[in-house]
């Protein structure tokens, strides 16, 4: 696959401004950009971060809440 190398101007200025803010290469900024891109776009990675997540996330039913969800259903009319 052929990359691209010219970026315009006032891209490569942005990039350059937040590079110094960062303190990091230009290219390692362009890199974790495109890398941030891809990986919001890629709905097989999206999942997989969202099955990471879930792994580590107690979804048990909090008995507290559960118990105040079942008594608002009671009282509220179908």
């Amino acid at each position: 696959m052929k990359s691209a190398r010219a970026i315009p101007k006032t891209l490569e200025a942005k990039v350059a401004r937040v590079a110094r803010q960062l303190r990091k290469a230009p290219r390692l900024v362009l890199k974790e950009a495109v890398d941030e891109y891809v990986a919001r776009h890629d709905p097989e990675a999206v999942t997989e971060a969202m099955n990471r997540v879930a792994k580590l996330v107690d979804t048990r039913p909090d008995p507290c809440v559960a118990g105040a969800a079942r008594r608002i259903l009671e009282r509220t009319e179908w």
